[in-house]
């Protein structure tokens, strides 16, 4: 892997540590759990995540930052099974993406994140975990009206 993207992705892995803690204390009843409003359920949210990820996996494959990314198995929404099995794919997938990356590319090569808007390989890997922290605290949130006891890392870390 890329000197540049090596560092990052050591703090990437950190922060991913939250997620199996997060899938470890959920049931897949609380699957279905939505605090109200037009807040998404639980299962959602989760899969909002995984849809997360693969646009950033496409984006460093392309090096342009879409939408595409979909959930193709409706079974994630109500399986904490199903969704760890997913993440662990996903993870796999982002790190051999990431190692595929050249030198040359990750020093010369930008995302394109729209229009005007391009950054270079490394700060779209610190975006895709500034976007796992904002994931978080909205996890955070349910895990909070849900009455549930969080992990100490998450109480450290996100509370």
């Amino acid at each position: 892997m890329n000197g540049q993207l090596e560092q990052f992705w050591g703090y990437f892995e950190m922060y991913k540590m939250l997620r199996p803690q997060l899938l470890e204390i959920l049931t897949d009843a609380d699957l279905a759990y939505s605090p109200g409003g037009d807040n998404l359920t639980f299962g959602e949210l989760l899969v909002e995540l995984g849809e997360t990820e693969i646009n950033y996996i496409e984006s460093f494959k392309t090096f342009k930052l879409g939408s595409d990314g979909k959930n193709n198995d409706p079974s994630r929404l109500s399986s904490i099974a199903k969704l760890t099995e997913w993440y662990d794919q996903l993870h796999t997938e982002l790190k051999a993406t990431l190692e595929a990356i050249s030198e040359e590319d990750a020093n010369s090569k930008m995302v394109h994140r729209g229009e005007g808007f391009e950054l270079p390989v490394h700060i779209n890997l610190s975006i895709l975990q500034e976007a796992y922290l904002i994931f978080y605290g909205k996890a955070m949130v349910y895990l909070k009206a849900m009455e549930r006891e969080r992990p100490q890392q998450w109480t450290d870390w996100i509370a």
